[in-house]
């Protein structure tokens, strides 16, 4: 993470919390020896979290999404391995080992003969096979599977006594040291803790389980963000890190998301052609717009009077629509672009707006009239752009990985910065008083993010 001023100078961003759980790294989900912190992979970095206080510190270092963690005994040393790296595990001194199949057995194996000791369940094997096993100090073992079950199971033919559901294949098992406690990781970015007693499940975290496609703050509030994937929009809580509300919308991907300026309504882009809205206290539908765009609507924006939204579709239309709490109606069709629409901005008296196509154009309209006043050609995807708080120039980026500064004036270009050296900027905002911006990029799938 890179930040730099208005004198070109980059420093760098400080990570100050981390939301989510990447349950795809097996055995990634880690209790540590002191029984106080768990540590897991999340893209390049390795979280370590306080259990109470919530209190986070990374680890960095990788260049890729790190596919592996592993603690010391002592709980002194951490040793992580990037997507090149096939994986480790530091050696234990048993007598015994303990393997799961994808047929669904478990095995036991002594480490001396190299025999296979016992073998079970002898019925009824775990659907979707094992994947973790957990061997607690209060005896027993405790298996994980595909189909997202956890069970405890004793006895040489490893006889199922209790067991639980998770949503999604488990990929972690982790005891707090010597307590009556364990954590599960699931592949659906889910983190689950349980007593070994009650053996019933409670869960401590979770994240989208597909790309985040937009995230956005309501305007005068940094306590709350909204972002969204495919099946579902998330409102998430700042200070607790917690997530506040999920809104979900099963087999379709949400592109863009928005909060109107009074804060009644979350107003959301879908590739199924529609626009939803949402009420953002309880995530109740408010009111849908059946094929607004024919494939699919792709950006999103509303009017600070909260009385109008802007859309932009994969067709390359932008549409106008005049909102109510009960009539949604069409007011009006522009049509310039031939791509399809990445980011729309409207400026502070709703009388002027900017929307960015991947065709390589950015069209500044008159949103009094309804006609294009500029247009700035460039021989890049657009991706991203943003106003400067003057709103005398827009700030654009995309797939050419430059940052130009354009006057709103004429559509000419009157600065540029490099703003990668290796991938497509996707995203960016900029400060209010205009003399810092941060951009969003993807490093072979790990986010980046730049403030200049």
């Amino acid at each position: 993470m890179a930040a730099a001023k208005g004198d070109g100078a980059v420093g760098e961003l400080e990570l100050q919390a981390a939301l989510g759980f990447n349950g795809h790294v097996p055995c990634g989900l880690i209790c540590h020896p002191d029984r106080e912190h768990i540590l897991y992979p999340l893209g390049c970095t390795v979280v370590i979290q306080h259990l109470d206080t919530k209190k986070q510190s990374f680890l960095h270092g990788h260049a890729d999404n790190v596919s592996c963690v592993v603690v010391s005994r002592d709980g002194m040393d951490v040793a992580s391995g990037q997507v090149t790296c096939i994986g480790f595990k530091m050696t234990d001194d048993d007598d015994d080992f303990y393997l799961g199949t994808t047929s669904g057995d478990v095995l036991k194996v002594n480490t001396s003969s190299k025999v296979v000791t016992a073998c079970g369940p002898q019925k009824k094997k775990f659907s979707m096979g094992v994947t973790a096993l957990l061997l607690p100090k209060t005896g027993g073992l405790i298996v994980g599977t595909g189909e997202g079950t956890v069970a405890l199971c004793t006895g040489s033919d490893f006889q199922v006594k209790k067991r639980m559901r998770v949503e999604g294949a488990v990929t972690s098992l982790t005891c707090r040291g010597r307590d009556d406690q364990f954590f599960i990781g699931t592949n659906k970015g889910q983190m689950h803790r349980s007593a070994y007693a009650t053996f019933k499940e409670e869960l401590v975290a979770v994240c989208h389980t597909e790309a985040v496609n937009d995230i956005v703050f309501p305007e005068g509030h940094s306590d709350l963000f909204v972002t969204c994937s495919t099946n579902d929009i998330r409102v998430w809580y700042t200070p607790e890190r917690l997530e506040r509300l999920r809104i979900t919308v099963p087999n379709i991907t949400c592109h863009a998301v928005e909060v109107t300026r009074d804060g009644m309504v979350i107003v959301s882009a879908w590739n199924d052609g529609k626009i939803r809205a949402f009420v953002p206290a309880t995530g109740e539908p408010m009111y849908e717009i059946n094929n607004a765009h024919n494939l699919g609507v792709t950006a999103i924006a509303a009017t600070s009077d909260c009385k109008q939204i802007i859309s932009g579709g994969g067709d390359g239309q932008v549409r106008i629509w005049n909102t109510g709490e009960k009539t949604q109606k069409l007011r009006e069709v522009l049509k310039e672009h031939r791509g399809a629409v990445s980011c729309i901005k409207i400026n502070k008296n709703d009388k002027e707006g900017v929307t960015a196509s991947l065709d390589g154009t950015c069209v500044i309209w008159d949103l009094v009239r309804y006609v294009r006043k500029q247009m700035i050609l460039d021989n890049t995807l657009f991706k991203c752009m943003c106003y400067h708080p003057g709103e005398y120039q827009i700030i654009t980026s995309g797939t050419d990985r430059k940052i130009v500064y354009w006057e709103v004036l004429d559509g000419s270009a009157i600065r540029e910065v490099q703003g990668s050296l290796s991938s497509s900027i996707n995203g960016m905002d900029i400060t209010s008083d205009g003399a810092s911006f941060v951009t969003g990029e993807c490093v072979v799938g790990a986010g980046e993010r730049r403030s200049y």
